[in-house]
């Protein structure tokens, strides 16, 4: 939805029939509908069932007062004169919910009667056709309607949302005019921040992609918020998201928006939340559907009047949303999801625009939304968006759904498993990487995908767990293997006499520049994106996106950067390692007692320093990082950093405590980095080597060197924290003695070797 000028506004027929037409329950009981290649076949098959004259896809639009309607038909027979509105399903029509059917109609009526307006008729069938994928048969319900009757139904839906309609606009002009005359909310810019700022604002006048290396400590939050938001109007921007990889990176953003609030307190700015829906449940133990939950219950009757509650309040943060939801008696994270549509800044995770189904991406292209989209700590986004298009698949599971298995689906959840155990015998190795996913095991993993659909579909009380996990992994492997090409591995691993199968995402570029097309503007930001060519090339950056590498606010003599080239870290030398690193460490605290954190490559490692540190040191205070630490046991690891304190506290590099944690002052003056990060060596991790050499020539670099250094350069990011802060790293190796090495290290870091 989207405003056409400021006296008008736009809204497709789908949202409009939303908004207006939706009641009863919140039910989301797992029901398995037709997949979207299905869908679109439905509409495909209905059509050629229909004369030569059938029109398909009718674009249509209509004006009532302020308010521009505009949508397309599924289909129109002129010669009938019936306007259809086709819906394909799976399972037993008489099955599904009464709101949804009322939904269907409501969107019907609307195309009836522009379809009247634009061809001048005096009256029109409207038509609902459900189409059952698995039987192919049609199921048409048919109305003989007046051309009054709909323009009658159309005012009533338009009536219904035209002051909501109307409010946003009021909205929207009030925002862009206090978003205009918005000042910084700080006296002045930090020392680097106004250059990231500047670099912000002329990526969204061009309408081009930013990379933004950018140190830690300028203030970048507020540094890439404050300048879209003054482009808002000028840019003519709907929506600002605000996507971080960690709650501590959305709880910045949420405490700039409220710096920014107050510095104008004029400005109107809804900002949202969003949450996990494990976080937000009030009832985690009951299902979502009205006969289980008592905010499902009733949920669209009630939801207007929390929508509007929502609407008047400047911040939505999860408490905030929480209160309102509990107060009209709704789910509060379906209320979120519905905030989505009218908040100005969307503040969460990066799955909701970058992932598969992606809840925030989707909006973006139904309502032709103009978005900016901020990525924090874009650093993690290679890592993070090859687990979004990879999927895997464990034998043992197949193996106990075939213990018990409902008749219907024993003769395909064993012809699965003979395709899958003959693919295991043809292998020697634990590892095994293919150039293609066999096609005898896919197309018995199709077959089991349509069967348990259907069965679902017929039995939807006999939702066994294990069944429906075993799907959902299925459909979204089935899924990924559509689009299998260069960017992907697929791969099985045999341990302990099963196996997994993977569709193994290494290149996520594919999948991720769509995403970048639909943005009026993406910027990535993070103190660690060099060198810009690994990110544009893996992450599938547009041409013409630009690139800056913001001024360290920070010099060479707050920090000493030591290169300790005359230990090797290396697995074969780690025992030989030991000594000379216990002994540098302790040197270095006896010379200067604070809070040091030493980082290394694994536990075991860890494990060997430590433990040799404290039987020749006992004097000097050591905490250790273990593994499965949880929230609190890592809130209270780092609470133990104060400015009074002192010791040595040992971490893994890349885990926990080597990015993310702000420990300013004499919380942290010095850190040990005993490792370059490389990633494990192992039969995975050569096959991305091999892959990345393939396309971009730069296997070893792409795969090892560049992941490796970015967790170096973060964990020493963890000691100069403020512009006043001072401190001390130990690059150890002889590896960082390589000149290539060390020039990808931050360039305002003096080395001394």
């Amino acid at each position: 939805m989207s405003t056409t000028s400021p006296a008008s506004y736009s809204v497709a027929v789908r949202a409009l029939c939303e908004f207006t037409a939706k009641q009863g329950d919140l039910d989301l009981r797992f029901t398995p509908s037709p997949t979207a290649e299905q869908g679109m076949a439905g509409h495909a098959t209905v059509a050629l069932r229909r004369s030569s004259s059938y029109q398909r896809e009718v674009k249509l639009e209509g004006q009532h007062g302020s308010l521009h309607v505009r949508g397309r038909a599924d289909g129109y027979d002129p010669v009938l004169r019936q306007v259809e509105e086709i819906k394909t399903y799976l399972g037993d029509l008489h099955a599904m919910p009464d709101n949804h059917r009322h939904l269907h109609w409501a969107q019907a009526k609307v195309y009836g009667h522009l379809l009247c307006q634009k061809l001048g008729l005096q009256k029109i069938s409207v038509a609902l056709v459900y189409f059952n994928i698995q039987s192919q048969k049609e199921t048409v319900l048919q109305q003989e309607l007046s051309a009054a009757e709909l323009a009658d139904f159309f005012a009533l839906l338009c009536g219904r949302f035209i002051a909501w309609a109307e409010q946003e606009v009021v909205h929207r002009t009030e925002r862009d005019l206090a978003l205009a005359d918005m000042v910084f909310p700080h006296t002045t810019f930090r020392p680097g921040q106004r250059q990231l700022a500047e670099a912000m604002y002329k990526a969204s006048k061009r309408g081009c992609c930013l990379l933004a290396q950018a140190p830690t400590g300028i203030g970048k939050t507020i540094g890439s918020l404050f300048p879209l938001l003054k482009a808002t109007a000028e840019h003519k921007l709907d929506k600002i998201f605000y996507l971080a990889a960690k709650t501590s990176g959305r709880q910045l953003a949420l405490h700039a928006l409220g710096n920014i609030q107050n510095s104008t307190p004029n400005l109107g700015l809804r900002t949202l939340e969003l949450v996990a829906k494990t976080k937000a449940c009030e009832y985690p133990e009951a299902a979502c559907h009205g006969d289980a939950c008592p905010l499902a219950k009733g949920f669209y009757d009630r939801l207007p009047a929390a929508r509007a509650a929502a609407a008047e309040q400047q911040l939505l943060d999860k408490e905030g949303l929480r209160s309102i939801a509990l107060t009209h008696q709704v789910c509060p994270y379906y209320l979120g999801i519905e905030m989505a549509r009218w908040a100005d800044v969307i503040i969460g995770d990066y799955n909701y625009y970058f992932d598969l189904y992606a809840l925030l991406h989707g909006l973006t292209i139904v309502n032709n939304w103009r978005v900016a989209v901020l990525v924090d700590e874009a650093h993690n986004m290679v890592t993070r968006a090859r687990q979004m298009y990879s999927a895997e698949l464990q034998r043992d599971s197949l193996k106990r759904l075939r213990k018990t298995p409902p008749p219907a689906l024993k003769k395909t959840l064993d012809s699965l498993y003979r395709a899958w155990l003959q693919l295991e015998k043809e292998q020697d190795a634990d590892y095994q990487p293919h150039a293609e996913i066999p096609e005898k095991l896919l197309n018995a993993l199709t077959r089991l995908c349509t069967e348990i659909g259907l069965y679902f579909a017929d039995n939807p009380s006999q939702l066994a767990p294990d069944l429906q996990q075993f799907y959902l992994d299925a459909l979204l492997f089935n899924r990924l293997a559509e689009s299998f090409a260069d960017h992907s591995i697929f791969d099985v691993s045999k341990a302990h006499g099963t196996s997994t199968l993977c569709i193994r995402n290494i290149v996520p570029a594919a999948f991720l520049t769509p995403r970048f097309a639909a943005s009026h503007t993406t910027a990535l930001f993070s103190a660690t994106l060099s060198p810009w060519n690994y990110y544009c090339d893996t992450l599938g950056m547009p041409e013409g996106t630009a690139w800056v590498d913001v001024e360290s606010p920070f010099s060479a003599d707050q920090l000493q950067v030591h290169v300790v080239n005359s230990v090797s870290t290396r697995y074969a030398d780690r025992a030989r390692s030991v000594a000379p690193i216990v002994a540098l460490m302790a040197r270095q605290y006896h010379a200067q007692p604070g809070n040091y954190l030493a980082f290394f490559s694994s536990f075991d490692y860890l494990e060997q320093v430590s433990s040799s540190f404290i039987n020749a040191h006992p004097d000097i205070p050591v905490r250790l990082q273990t593994r499965r630490m949880n929230e609190a046991d890592r809130e209270n690891f780092l609470a133990q950093f104060t400015e009074d304190s002192q010791g040595i506290a040992f971490a893994v590099l890349g885990g926990s405590f080597g990015e993310g944690i702000d420990l300013p002052g004499a919380r942290l003056i010095g850190a040990f980095i005993a490792t370059l990060g490389l990633p494990q060596l192992n039969p995975i991790n050569e096959q991305i080597k091999l892959r990345m050499d393939k396309i971009f020539g730069s296997g070893y670099d792409y795969a090892y060197l560049y992941p490796g250094l970015q967790k170096v350069v973060q964990a020493a990011g963890r000691v100069i924290r403020q512009t006043d802060d001072r401190g001390v790293v130990y690059l150890i190796d002889d590896r960082f003695g390589r000149g290539d090495v060390r020039a990808l290290l931050p360039g305002w870091w003096d080395c001394k070797l």
